[in-house]
């Protein structure tokens, strides 16, 4: 783990100049990180269109906090949470076609080698924020929420309680 993803172990060794009252004091520090990524799927037994294979220009947020700060005064470089999703997403998500274990094209999908990601659950904006969440806990962060942008004005979110 580098010095920039290791575990925060004390405050900012300048707090102490820019010290304010108890009551004026931050009870955690968060950083926010927004990653575009693509991708295209359908949810079974769905109603509506979204029945049908399509396809979204996602935006995934994910938001860490952590009651210290690192010893450069970080909760978490937005350099190495970037590179730790990118990496991830572009092998296993971006440009690839999310399907439920269950869904009757996968065999064709996979016989045409076409790139498929095989979830337990439909693909929803929800199954995939919480997908996303449980890679970056994995990866040691400290992560409190992911949000799934699937439009502009639609998103869901998956968090830790």
């Amino acid at each position: 783990m580098t010095a920039a993803r290791r575990a925060p172990s004390a405050v900012h060794p300048d707090a102490e100049a820019t010290a304010q009252p108890l009551s004026f004091r931050p009870t955690m520090y968060s950083v926010t990180k927004e990653i575009p990524f693509c991708y295209g799927h359908r949810l079974l037994n769905h109603r509506g269109k979204c029945r049908h294979l399509h396809g979204h220009s996602a935006r995934a947020v994910i938001r860490l906090e952590s009651a210290v700060l690192d010893d450069l005064g970080m909760v978490v470089d937005f350099a190495d949470i970037g590179d730790y999703v990118k990496t991830w997403l572009s092998a296993e998500i971006d440009h690839n076609m999310l399907l439920c274990r269950e869904d009757p094209v996968l065999p064709l999908l996979r016989e045409a080698e076409e790139r498929v990601y095989v979830m337990d659950d439909n693909p929803t904006a929800e199954n995939i924020a919480r997908l996303i969440f449980q890679h970056v806990e994995r990866g040691g962060f400290p992560i409190v929420e992911v949000a799934v942008y699937e439009t502009e004005s639609a998103f869901a979110s998956f968090r830790k309680e």
